[in-house]
């Protein structure tokens, strides 16, 4: 399974009263992981965008165990969970300097028309997406 990883470096206005990062920012970091994980791929949201396509985040799980802290190293590691043509979930692990996972999680995403919002199939508009995405969830490089 191909996986990306993204260095974060944690900065103080990501963090809470109590020197920890906000919980919500870790969505935020999710993101930046997926996008490295699309480009690594060879794919850009912008290209999508051009045709007026985007990817909204119809679901979101983060599970957190261990608090990261201003002044620490982290990255995001990020893989494709499922994918069924129509949705995708990416899984997510924040892990510390030290290795260990401080939070983990997975988005799912569908792709939509920018004005109608109406789904679209992954496999018809972007066939060599859906190809590089099968591909990785059946473990191929």
């Amino acid at each position: 399974m191909h996986k990306t990883n993204t260095p974060i470096d944690v900065r103080y206005q990501e963090t809470d009263q109590m020197g920890v990062v906000y919980h919500a920012n870790y969505l935020v970091w999710f993101e930046i992981g997926r996008t490295k994980y699309i480009e690594s791929l060879g794919f850009t949201y912008t290209d999508m965008e051009k045709n007026e396509i985007v990817s909204p985040v119809t679901d979101a799980q983060v599970r957190f165990k261990k608090p990261v802290r201003y002044g620490e190293q982290a990255a995001v590691e990020t893989w494709i969970e499922t994918y069924d043509g129509i949705r995708t979930v990416y899984g997510y692990h924040i892990l510390k300097e030290n290795g260990d996972v401080a939070v983990s999680g997975t988005t799912t995403h569908v792709i939509v028309h920018k004005t109608s919002f109406r789904p679209l199939s992954l496999r018809k508009a972007y066939p060599e997406w859906h190809q590089a995405y099968l591909r990785q969830v059946n473990g191929e490089s």
